[in-house]
């Protein structure tokens, strides 16, 4: 088959650009392995490039008010509505999500610009009564030039929700996409071209190894944030640190825990749970809830609930309605998840459902996995303490609330944690202890805007999705006035 889309242009200083290397990368449909369109394979002079760009367009941005800021960005996400049908057909070839819950992904990004559009004037300072006879005051600031590193499982909408917050605040940004899946981000440049004031918003294409590493590393990008595993958080974190000092926020993984008390309804249960693991997004979410911890009453019935229920899941097209389940990303995830697998086999876990390749044409070529469900999980197996980030889920019971905590929390994560019970002692008690960012009592899953999301321990640090973001974006400065 032919490419996907002609759009292949990456955007900096408001024009559509190829690479100073005058490369090309080609991005790879999951479901098929064929070749479904190419971005420019970016360089360190691109994004020096972009930063140049970002540097002159700044000032004047920063300089609007934010009633002006607000409506331009209202207007980017009208834009953005208008392309939502076309975005959804590449997004869904080229990350190999279904496309029913991608369907709503244009619609996240744009409420984000909404909101921060809507609430730029709490960009407020304070006076501090520090002394009688004179005014001490606080104002904020942009940093100016800010840069967002983008994920594979959803590539426009944390391009363009998780830097609203940026633009609302008066900086310019860089964008780098993934390199898995950077095809939307080329129907972003053409948007974000028409609707945006050249250079306060530029997207680089290219690998990890090389623009990310030079944004990483650009001495005038002061504010970077990312979403991404622990591993590569770690990375930024080192390399920033040798060339300035840098303002990092990290989201980074999760091994979450869905805590489940005895006194709960064992097919509510069963739904939670496959829910909350993501399977229609292949398990590829940080914060997937793919540690189930079932009170030993209850524990039989749920894991032959849940066994069912997964082993039902129609893997298939991802781009027709009725498929549960698509492909993995890329051949380099796939390969990590297979390895998980077998070492949840060959460490005594036992396998529910899953765990291979289906049969059959469709899956002849492409990262297929069938969703897995792993029993008798023990805390020290590699498929309990580290993140799979893929449709793997691990059970196991417990019998005391201690015994549950010490588990729950016994590994370096800490995103998410869903605790299902109908007692609000236990449940708040619960919340209590769990050293996790985000925490849904007999609920699993979603996101809330103004509600902050993040995590604590190696899952990352900074919040987002709500005012301290926007506020992230700022610097404070004093003003002590003597009268």
């Amino acid at each position: 088959m032919g490419y996907l889309t002609t759009a292949d242009r990456m955007l900096i200083g408001g024009e559509l650009v190829e690479s100073s290397s005058g490369a090309w990368d080609e991005s790879i449909n999951p479901a098929d392995e064929t070749a479904i369109g190419r971005v420019p394979a970016g360089t360190a002079a691109d994004v020096d490039r972009a930063v140049a760009a970002a540097r002159q367009a700044w000032p004047a941005w920063a300089e609007k008010s934010p009633k002006e800021r607000g409506e331009i960005l209202r207007q980017f996400g009208i834009k953005l509505r208008e392309r939502a049908a076309e975005i959804l057909q590449i997004e869904v070839a080229d990350t190999g999500n279904t496309i029913v819950p991608m369907r709503g992904d244009v619609g996240h990004a744009v409420d984000s610009l909404n909101y921060y559009a809507g609430i730029a004037h709490e960009l407020k300072g304070q006076t501090i009564p520090a002394a009688p006879n004179h005014l001490h005051a606080t104002v904020r600031e942009p940093y100016g030039i800010v840069a967002r590193i983008v994920p594979f499982n959803h590539p426009l909408m944390f391009a363009v929700a998780r830097t609203a917050a940026a633009l609302a605040s008066g900086n310019a940004v860089i964008v780098k996409p993934p390199e898995t899946s950077p095809l939307s981000a080329m129907v972003l440049a053409e948007i974000a071209r028409e609707s945006l004031p050249a250079g306060i918003f530029n997207i680089v294409t290219g690998s990890g190894r090389t623009v990310g590493d030079a944004i990483v590393r650009h001495p005038e990008i002061k504010r970077i944030a990312f979403i991404g595993s622990v591993e590569t958080g770690l990375a930024i974190q080192r390399s920033a640190a040798e060339v300035c000092v840098k303002h990092v926020t990290l989201e980074l993984g999760g091994k979450n825990p869905m805590i489940v008390f005895p006194d709960n309804d064992p097919d509510e249960i069963a739904r939670a749970a496959v829910a909350g693991m993501n399977f229609t997004w292949q398990g590829q979410s940080c914060g997937s809830t793919s540690r189930l911890m079932i009170h030993e009453d209850l524990h039989d019935a749920v894991l032959d609930r849940v066994t069912r229920i997964v082993s039902e899941l129609r893997v298939g097209d991802p781009t027709r309605e009725d498929s549960d389940m698509g492909p993995l990303n890329s051949a380099g995830h796939y390969r990590r998840v297979l390895e998980y697998i077998a070492h949840g086999r060959n460490e005594g876990a036992r396998l529910m459902t899953g765990g291979e390749r289906p049969e059959g044409g469709l899956f002849e070529k492409g990262y297929w996995i069938r969703p897995t469900v792993f029993a008798d999980v023990d805390p020290g197996m590699r498929i309990w303490r580290e993140e799979i980030f893929g449709p793997v889920l691990s059970v196991s019971k417990w019998r005391s609330l201690d015994e549950a905590i010490a588990q729950a929390n016994g590994v370096e994560y800490g995103l998410t944690a869903a605790i299902w019970t109908r007692d609000i002692k236990d449940a708040l008690n619960t919340a209590r202890r769990i050293q996790a960012g985000h925490i849904w009592i007999n609920g699993v899953g979603p996101h809330y805007l103004g509600v902050p999301y993040g995590g604590m321990k190696n899952s990352g640090v900074g919040r987002e999705e709500g005012i301290e973001e926007l506020l992230s974006y700022t610097e404070t400065k004093v003003l002590n006035i003597f009268l």
